[in-house]
């Protein structure tokens, strides 16, 4: 390759992460985009500081997740034939659950797969108990919560809190939290018991919660909700709701970092909410950072401090198919024809509303991690 065209190649993966720079007007920016590529489907990313690994879980046919170093994005592991929304390692047992329709258990170091487990319902979401070392699969559908016993993968119970859970936090000591997106509230369950015990309600402010963040040593809960675009921050004792701000389009994650006292949100929109908590009774929008499109999951790096993102990049949309051309009218004295089942008017499955329309494809190899820091 020329100099000329080595030159040309570098600009074209500098200036998109030049340009997320200088759109910054605080003190977080995009640090790196990664392109790491790799076939399937995303949902969560989640990291083990501890052990310096990343776990990204990609789904469909190709399924599988990719293990890569936290400090150089090299990947170091892969666990094959695990199509997942994501994953997660107690760091005590040494082992990792991932929410693959039958929980892959997997052992942390080699990463080599120790057993599947069978669970009810459509695994999804995760949290992992650190003091009683137990994995809380979330699912959309009944039981919304099975437990499993970390160190063994036995099933331990099930919980069902009425509504579909997205993301789940636990306090360190006994309690567990878990937003409710179709009910726009929070499951509070005792970690002891795997009971649940109370449920705190959001609709006065907002609806739809996809994330949920929690500072655990103030007992304040922020949950990122999408129908009302913010951020209703609330007391994790009782649930009372201190107030809220607003965030971007399309949340689905939320953490918090104690070190520096700032919750954030992620959105599909292509931005990144800080909130700086000043007090427990006080809050703010701190700053709005410019991220990639459709990179509204998240994940924290303890050490760092940074903030791990995934997304990757989009062809067009496809066209929507042709209506149908209406038929002939009857010839006079014919008789009228009749469709078997359906109604008029109801279109695809699902009746009006029912069809979302074409999805934009991944581009082959776009996919990547993007890290935001100060």
């Amino acid at each position: 390759m020329s100099r000329k065209l080595l030159v040309l190649a570098a600009l074209a993966v500098l200036l998109p992460l030049a340009a997320l720079a200088h759109a910054q007007s605080g003190p977080y920016k995009v640090l790196q985009i990664v392109k790491v590529g790799g076939d399937g489907g995303m949902d969560y990313v989640g990291a083990d500081s501890a052990n310096r690994t990343l776990y990204v879980a990609r789904s469909g046919p190709a399924g599988h997740i990719g293990v890569f170093n936290l400090d150089t994005f090299a990947q170091v592991g892969d666990i094959p034939g695990t199509s997942a929304h994501g994953a997660v390692v107690d760091d005590v047992t040494g082992h990792g659950f991932a929410t693959s329709r039958a929980i892959t258990m997997f052992d942390a170091k080699t990463f080599a797969i120790i057993k599947t487990i069978p669970v009810q319902g459509n695994p999804d979401g995760y949290l992992n108990d650190t003091v009683n070392h137990r994995f809380y699969d979330l699912s959309h559908s009944t039981p919304n919560i099975t437990v499993i016993d970390d160190k063994d993968g036995s099933i331990l119970t099930t919980i069902d809190i009425g509504g579909a859970p997205e993301q789940g936090q636990f306090d360190g000591k006994n309690r567990i939290y878990v937003d409710i997106e179709d009910k726009a509230a929070i499951a509070v369950i005792d970690a002891a018991t795997m009971k649940m015990v109370g449920k705190y309600d959001l609709s006065s402010k907002s609806s739809g919660c996809a994330g949920l963040a929690l500072d655990a040593r103030n007992n304040i809960l922020f949950a990122a909700c999408r129908d009302h675009n913010d951020m209703v921050i609330l007391s994790a004792t009782d649930g009372h709701i201190i107030t809220d701000l607003p965030i971007g389009q399309g949340c689905d994650g939320a953490t918090f970092n104690p070190a520096t006292n700032e919750a954030f949100s992620s959105q599909g929109d292509g931005t990144l909410t800080v909130i700086k908590e000043n007090s427990p009774t006080s809050f703010v929008v701190e700053q709005t950072v410019t991220t990639p499109q459709r990179a509204k999951t998240i994940t924290l790096d303890t050490k760092t401090g940074h903030l791990l993102l995934i997304t990757a990049e989009y062809g067009p949309v496809p066209a929507p198919p042709a209506p149908a051309a209406a038929p002939a009218p009857p010839s006079p004295g014919s008789p009228t024809p009749t469709t078997a089942g359906g109604t008029a008017g109801s279109g695809r499955p699902g009746g009006p509303g029912g069809f979302r329309g074409p999805r934009a494809p991944m581009i082959p190899g776009s996919f990547q991690i993007v890290v935001v820091g100060k």
